[in-house]
């Protein structure tokens, strides 16, 4: 027989608790993500259903939902698909799609808002909304006002058929993915390249994290960093099938709001990679 597993004390819990308040603090971070049920079809019409989320692990919806009021869902020949039955719950929203075209579908929340920091009777807070709001959300005490502009994407793609390009047109505002590899022909074992854009300009030195799915189940991470070259572009070989996430961000001076003193950019997207 084997032995039976010995079951942690109270003791050793605490002391795993506080090992983990001691990491750094992008293994704790909380990951926004949406997550399809399946980004490869054979046959339009076939129907699919996404979660989207804010979480401490990957995928596993333990924290907030990622809301939808900014879901933009782009079809093969560039048209806005409105997505059906959404839903948001207490800790993941959730919406299905069908899909009628054959190609690329390009999945977005896009938010582009302004986010504040100040003091009030001695205490750091914090607000978040659109600049239109700004005016009349702080309290008349708020000192050491200091505003920025957010603008991020959380994204996925899913491909019916022969997979498109079109729906990677870029906007030239923020951070945006163009594909050199195309999402959806991502396979393990295989290098894949990506280049990423800043305004529509190729983002060189942008930190970018890759994080696979299951960090539930795992003691570490086990993500890759890497670096845009001077052409905004990395390459990546997955060192195994599933689900990854990939991360990168940055900030400058550039905010387009009048009530922003400096700019803050970030960029999300879930890929599936599948085995050979």
């Amino acid at each position: 027989m084997k032995p039976r597993m010995k079951m942690p004390t109270r003791l050793h819990l605490l002391g795993l608790a506080a090992a983990l308040t001691c990491l750094a603090p992008p293994a704790l971070a909380h990951k926004a993500w949406l997550m399809p049920s399946a980004t490869v079809f054979s046959e339009t019409g076939a129907w699919m259903t996404v979660d989207a989320a804010v979480s401490n692990d990957l995928f596993h919806f333990n924290h907030v939902p990622l809301r939808l009021d900014n879901l933009h869902v782009t079809a093969p020949d560039g048209s806005a698909v409105e997505a059906q039955n959404p839903a948001t719950g207490r800790y993941r929203s959730v919406f299905d799609l069908q899909l009628e075209q054959e190609g690329t579908y390009r999945l977005s929340v896009v938010n582009d808002g302004l986010f504040a920091r100040y003091t009030l009777d001695g205490e750091a807070k914090r607000w978040r909304g659109s600049p239109a709001e700004l005016e009349g959300a702080l309290p008349a005490g708020a000192r050491d006002v200091v505003a920025s502009q957010t603008l991020s994407r959380v994204e996925t793609f899913v491909t019916v058929g022969a997979p498109s390009t079109e729906v990677f047109t870029p906007t030239g505002q923020g951070i945006e993915l163009v594909p050199v590899t195309h999402p959806n022909d991502l396979y393990a074992g295989e290098p894949a390249s990506f280049q990423l854009l800043l305004d529509g300009e190729p983002a060189s030195g942008l930190t970018v994290e890759i994080v696979p799915g299951g960090t539930r189940y795992r003691d570490s991470q086990d993500g890759m960093t890497l670096t845009t070259d001077a052409d905004g572009r990395f390459e990546v070989t997955w060192p195994a099938a599933g689900m990854y996430w990939m991360e990168t961000g940055s900030s400058d001076g550039k905010a387009s709001l009048p009530q922003a003193s400096e700019r803050r950019l970030g960029y999300v997207a879930t890929f599936e990679v599948l085995p050979l």
